[in-house]
């Protein structure tokens, strides 16, 4: 069983980080969303709605892509401590290793 964090920067692109998922054949994923406004999860503006709208799509794209299962997301980096993974993958995913 492998465990995967990936982690979607604001300007990430997102074939480019699916490739990285997919190559890593993880079994399950953890996504870490990496933006400025930190109420992204409950804003109702038109740009948290749109960051929302895109890490949905992302998260699909992952599960279809990769048959891995997406076991959640966080906000921040303070929401996984504790939590391991095999891999790392994404923006300042050195940062993160």
């Amino acid at each position: 069983m492998s465990d995967l964090l990936a982690i979607v920067g604001p300007m990430e692109s997102e074939e480019e980080l699916l490739e990285e998922i997919a190559y890593a054949r993880p079994d399950r994923v953890t996504v870490l969303v990496e933006t400025t406004d930190s109420d992204w999860g409950s804003d109702e503006s038109e740009p948290a709605r749109a960051v929302r709208d895109r890490i949905a799509r992302l998260l699909a794209k992952i599960e279809r892509r990769t048959g891995a299962i997406v076991v959640g997301t966080a906000g921040n980096r303070e929401q996984l401590r504790g939590w391991r993974f095999d891999r790392v993958v994404g923006a300042r995913a050195a940062l993160a290793a």
